[in-house]
């Protein structure tokens, strides 16, 4: 397949050579910020993964779109991602499930991408200089330059409004209510949360009067895209049910709860993106492999109402709250996979437990 050739600069100046593919903007240049996942398999469920809007993935695996696509691994209705960069892509999907390719994939949701790239060598100029907002295209390199020049990162951005659903919507059907805020909640969320629970998933703009009157037995605060520090109205609202309603947060649900609980958030150098970070449980010893796909952390010193109760062992990152009293607990990493390992999904059971016994400490 014959492609264009395009560039890829990063906002420091740093170039890239490579092919243009996926979708073809009439600009010739798209701008986001660079992030690099080091998933060997799951490339569909990651680029659809909401939590990706206002990035660029970079895959570390070198060898992407082998086994094709189906829309049994959309984690949302479109990804939200502003573009995917890859060493090479497969044209040739080869897959019993496999109803078509992610190049077609790509085009039909006008995701552009960019194949040839040495991804290694991005991967660790990212790891060396952080996560850098940039530019890349087919258009010319001048105008690819210049976009990279004013391209900005995730600070400071509200991405939830844009990917959050527009009106509420019901599944599963358990004799446990929940309300599920949709700030990018992923289908496989949604999934494990019907399988056990009634779920509401309401917009991420609902009030807590609004939450109150439909009446749950707790509240689920799901993953979702940018700066935590910019949803100051979402982290109201959870403190006006923090205490009244037992509560469980996942990703920047987790860091929403944190700060509804007194604390402060900050911005990873290159962020958690993957699927073998090892997780401490401290109750228990228990080391946990997980998925994981944040730019944002918990400072630990910020953390007053809440004990930490899991931990990254490669650097020491929070991972996981709770708040015996309040009745709340919350983890950074994914336990609903999607893709990656199933050790954490045991945390569903322990939302259950606290929703049937009402306490934390029994579970």
């Amino acid at each position: 397949m014959r492609r264009p050739r395009a560039t890829l600069v990063l906002q420091d100046g740093t170039t890239f050579e490579g092919y243009a593919a996926g979708h073809l903007p009439e600009s010739g240049v798209s701008t986001g910020e660079f992030v690099f996942n080091t998933a060997l398999s799951g490339y569909q469920e990651v680029i659809t993964d909401p939590s990706y809007a206002g990035q660029i993935i970079a895959f570390t695996y070198p060898h992407i779109g082998n086994y094709g696509v189906t829309v049994a691994d959309d984690e949302a209705a479109r990804p939200w991602c502003r573009g995917v960069v890859v060493r090479e892509m497969s044209d040739r999907p080869s897959n019993w499930r496999s109803t078509g390719s992610l190049e077609a994939l790509l085009r039909e949701f006008e995701v552009p991408a960019i194949v040839g790239v040495d991804t290694r060598r991005l991967t660790r100029h990212l790891r060396a200089h952080g996560a850098l907002p940039g530019a890349f295209g087919h258009g010319d390199p001048a105008d690819v330059a210049t976009a990279a020049r004013a391209a900005l990162g995730t600070d400071g951005s509200d991405f939830v409004t844009l990917v959050s659903t527009a009106e509420p919507y019901v599944l599963g059907a358990g004799d446990l209510h929940i309300v599920a805020f949709d700030y990018g909640i992923k289908s496989t969320m949604v999934r494990e949360l019907a399988r056990r629970f009634r779920v509401t998933v309401v917009p991420s703009s609902t009030s807590a009067d609004e939450v109150s009157e439909l009446a749950p037995d707790g509240v689920f605060l799901s993953n979702g895209p940018g700066d935590p520090a910019a949803l100051g109205e979402e982290v109201r609202v959870i403190r006006a049910l923090v205490g009244a309603i037992p509560i469980f947060g996942i990703c920047l649900g987790h860091q929403l709860l944190a700060t509804a609980l007194g604390g402060t958030t900050y911005k990873l150098p290159f962020g958690h993106h993957g699927s073998n970070h090892p997780v401490q449980d401290l109750a228990t010893g228990r080391i946990e492999i997980t998925a994981q796909n944040h730019n944002y952390a918990v400072v630990p010193e910020s953390l007053s109402r809440a004990a930490v109760s899991h931990v990254n062992l490669n650097d020491g990152v929070i991972e996981g709250i709770a708040a015996a009293q309040e009745r709340c607990f919350s983890v950074q990493y994914h336990p609903e996979a999607g893709p990656g390992p199933h050790d954490a999904r045991y945390l569903f059971e322990r939302f259950e437990s606290l929703l049937r016994t009402n306490t934390l400490e029994s579970i």
